[in-house]
């Protein structure tokens, strides 16, 4: 059966992710695939680079810098995670991205994103690593509200959590059948409907599909919640998520909490190791 790795946004809360990755690249876990949405593309790449540790010294080292998050980046480029300097200075200059790495691993990496026209998911299978995938991941955390949207490939895109938390219900429609998900919840955490849904019509008045889609936005992620916990249930597929919720904001300027929840997820991974091994193992024999 095929494996695949499915990782969830969530933005500074990433860090968790960040820490299971990067245990299972110090350990050998492989996949047949690896999606992601929002952070869980923008950090996930960094799994199929084999760059470990690299998300959280970069995301320690500028989570200050107001060229990477600020509101004076909002203001003066209309994007709060400054486009330029994540998507082009950062890894190109800064913390290089090891694309050569990227294109030459044959784990099969998904993107999703949001199609601002008709308020449903797209997904991207990168290739290289290159400007084109970049583009995709940026539009897959392209926040509503505080985010330009990214144009690429036809589409007019946006933030891949307004439609799909995860990867998962995608991932599986294409064959996938054994997941490893990777949440940065609590299991059982329960989405209430966003305060802000009831200025979206007003504030994404170009993007009316979008302002629907974030209207029903937490009936679709406790729905892929369910799904997910009733494939663990039967066997297909195995969960890490937080024990607590994490002491991050989605926008967190504080290094020590970055810290502290990368090396909970890290702890988490190292946890169920045996358990996650023995899970692909079993994967390889059915």
């Amino acid at each position: 059966m095929k494996t695949a790795l499915v990782m969830e946004g969530g933005a500074m809360r990433g860090m968790f992710t960040c820490g299971v990755l990067d245990v299972f690249l110090e350990n050998g876990v492989e996949f047949d695939a690896a999606g992601g949405i929002s952070a869980g593309a923008a950090f996930g790449c960094n799994f199929i680079s084999r760059q470990r540790g690299r998300a959280i010294r970069y995301n320690k080292k500028y989570c200050n810098d107001e060229n990477y998050c600020s509101v004076r980046s909002l203001i003066k480029t209309g994007d709060l995670y400054g486009a330029d300097f994540c998507y082009r200075e950062l890894p190109d200059v800064l913390d290089p991205f090891d694309r050569k790495a990227f294109a030459e691993n044959t784990t099969e990496f998904y993107v999703g994103a949001t199609d601002a026209a008709t308020g449903k998911p797209v997904y991207h299978k990168c290739s290289d690593g290159g400007e084109r995938d970049f583009a995709w991941i940026r539009a897959s955390a392209s926040m509503p509200f505080v985010s330009h949207a990214v144009v690429i490939d036809g589409y007019t895109l946006l933030d891949g959590g307004i439609c799909d938390a995860t990867p998962f219900d995608y991932l599986k429609s294409i064959g996938y059948e054994r997941f490893v998900v990777i949440l940065t919840r609590p299991r059982g955490y329960i989405k209430k409907k966003s305060p802000s849904a009831l200025f979206s019509k007003l504030l994404l008045r170009r993007y009316p599909e979008i302002a629907k889609a974030l209207a029903i936005r937490h009936e679709r992620y406790n729905a892929e919640m369910l799904r997910i916990a009733r494939s663990e249930e039967a066997g297909e597929a195995l969960v890490l998520a937080p024990r607590e919720p994490l002491d991050v904001k989605r926008t967190e300027h504080d290094p020590e909490k970055l810290q502290r929840a990368y090396d909970t997820g890290a702890a988490e991974a190292r946890e169920k190791l045996d358990e996650i091994r023995a899970f692909l193992q079993q994967s390889k024999l059915l």
